[in-house]
């Protein structure tokens, strides 16, 4: 079994604005691309094209319709990856040390060519953030694109992670979340983040930023319903209608 360290210098991590997320998935497109061409092996689809198609992901994004108290239904859009908790269970169940988290940055990753795929790292991550590569017999998880943010081959501007390169709404936010003056843990103050299931005490490190609430619109008599055509179906023209309206504007010509 692997232990894990007492301490990390660093912990890098993801913020994610589930209030400006628009699940538009480029984040998962993108992470596809980057680690199927670079980091470990490819990620495999099976059956792309056929009828019952599967692929493994490391970060997938889901969708819920939730229905508040007070006001109208909306969409929350929701990112999923590993968490790269400080307590991470599906290090220390792994019977062979293929999962570990790195001391000098506090990322998660399998050292591919000692996992042998008995899947138990997957049993015990609570957020289900592994996935079994089919094809090539490994778990696989997000690696905040460690092969990317070292690089020093890329310009500065894209040493972060793929899916927060691509984040067309500015949903997704990288950097050191053990330094209380870094952007992303000032981000997390402000906007009140949250852990996701902080009751599994694994400590993520990744957090989420809560949706904001929504505005209110209030109708006739504070009914809490108003139609938000109305002002454009008003008539513009009130006058006669028909035969009698072309008469009408006809003598008004002469």
């Amino acid at each position: 079994m692997t232990t894990l360290p007492q301490h990390t210098d660093r912990k890098l991590g993801l913020v994610i604005d589930l209030d400006t997320c628009v699940g538009c998935h480029a984040c998962v497109i993108s992470c596809k691309g980057w680690n199927t061409e670079n980091y470990g092996a490819p990620l495999s689809d099976q059956s792309a094209y056929g009828a019952d198609p599967s692929g493994t992901f490391l970060n997938r994004v889901h969708s819920y319709e939730v229905q508040p108290e007070v006001g109208t239904a909306h969409l929350v859009h929701f990112p999923k990856s590993c968490l790269h908790c400080d307590d991470a269970p599906c290090v220390t169940v792994c019977p062979t040390g293929a999962s570990y988290k790195r001391v000098e940055d506090g990322i998660v990753l399998v050292n591919e060519s000692d996992c042998i795929g008995c899947g138990l790292c997957a049993w015990a991550c609570p957020y289900g953030a592994r996935e079994m590569d089919v094809a090539e017999g490994v778990m696989k998880k997000c690696t905040l694109c460690v092969d990317r943010i070292y690089n020093e081959n890329l310009p500065e501007e894209d040493r972060e992670p793929a899916c927060v390169r691509t984040c067309p709404a500015n949903a997704r936010h990288f950097g050191d979340l053990a330094d209380p003056n870094s952007a992303v843990s000032q981000l997390v103050a402000e906007r009140g983040g949250v852990d996701l299931m902080p009751e599994q005490g694994t400590k993520p490190v990744n957090k989420y930023l809560p949706p904001r609430a929504r505005d209110q619109l209030q109708g006739p008599e504070d009914s809490g319903e108003i139609d938000v055509l109305a002002p454009f179906l008003a008539p513009v023209d009130t006058g006669p209608k028909g035969f009698l309206g072309w008469l009408d504007r006809t003598l008004e010509k002469l």
